[in-house]
């Protein structure tokens, strides 16, 4: 179980990449990248980080591959910057958030236009029966309507 020490190095090492990202890198193959997340492990030796980028299929490929050649830097960086006894190896994934939210805001529409159908059809209906099909007992002194 990650503790808050645990937390707080994520977030710096978080910090940390994306200044580097912004400032120290210069690989044209680099896009619009935004860092989303880092998960290190419960002994910190292994930092997982997790990155969108904004465009198309070539962009997210060249960002890949330039995060992947600048490892080496960012790695040295960490360490510099946050002088643990043992710097974590960086490992970036692809962040599937924004896709999953894409088809999640999808399905909703879908579930919007079928209550709106479901509604439209509701509007001019009547009930088959009665408008309330349970027998209710007459009070005192009352006949029941249905006998």
């Amino acid at each position: 179980m990650a503790g808050q020490r645990n937390h707080q190095l994520a977030d710096r090492i978080k910090v940390i990449v994306a200044e580097m990202l912004e400032r120290r890198v210069k690989d044209p193959r680099l896009g619009f990248v935004t860092i989303t997340d880092v998960r290190l492990t419960g002994d910190n030796q292994h930092a997982s980080v997790f990155y969108t980028v904004l465009g198309d299929q070539k962009a997210i490929d060249d960002t890949g591959a330039a995060l992947d050649s600048a490892t080496g830097l960012l790695r040295k960086e960490v360490g510099n910057q946050l002088s643990l006894r043992h710097t974590p190896s960086l490992a970036f994934f692809l962040d599937a958030v924004p896709e999953t939210a894409q088809q999640i805001e999808e399905l909703l529409a879908k579930a919007r236009a079928a209550d709106d159908e479901v509604a439209s059809r509701a509007a001019g209906a009547r009930y088959a029966g009665d408008a309330d099909p349970y027998r209710v007992k007459p009070a005192d002194g009352e006949q029941d309507e249905r006998e």
